[in-house]
């Protein structure tokens, strides 16, 4: 997991000064009403990173979980992502995905195997939940970048 966790750190490394380069009002432009802004699309990410932190730390800790599905939809509006300060959603997405990096890197290899089951959804191992995690994000960053 540790080239997991590498890639994750590229990825943030890459995007980070790409993101704080768009300028507040590029941020909050909505290109049609029902579609997210830059910001909103960076508070998805923030809130993918939330819910999957919780799924990583209680995999590791047990086997054969329930664990809730993430809302996104809801989630994006309760929070008010669209009114947040861009500088302030782009250094809490930095340091929360580079805190992930680390979780990644220091897995424990036992627990890899672990499953858990995500709302309604079939069980996933923990190393599923990880890799699909890096690769939402990179499809994510390609959308906002």
């Amino acid at each position: 997991m540790k080239q997991l966790a590498e890639q994750v750190v590229e990825a943030i490394v890459a995007a980070d000064l790409r993101l704080r380069d768009i300028d507040e009002s590029a941020a909050a432009h909505k290109p049609a009403p029902e579609v997210w802004s830059k910001k909103e699309l960076l508070g998805h990410l923030i809130d993918s990173a939330s819910n999957n932190h919780q799924r990583f730390v209680r995999l590791q800790l047990a086997d054969d979980l329930h664990l809730p599905k993430y809302e996104q939809e809801g989630w994006v509006r309760v929070q008010g992502y669209q009114a947040a300060d861009w500088g302030l959603l782009v250094a809490l997405w930095r340091s929360y995905n580079l805190h992930l990096a680390r979780l990644i890197r220091d897995v424990t290899p036992e627990s890899m195997a672990h499953t858990g089951r995500v709302g309604d959804g079939e069980p996933v191992t923990l190393q599923y939940l990880m890799e699909d995690y890096v690769a939402h994000l990179e499809h994510h960053l390609l959308q906002l970048l």
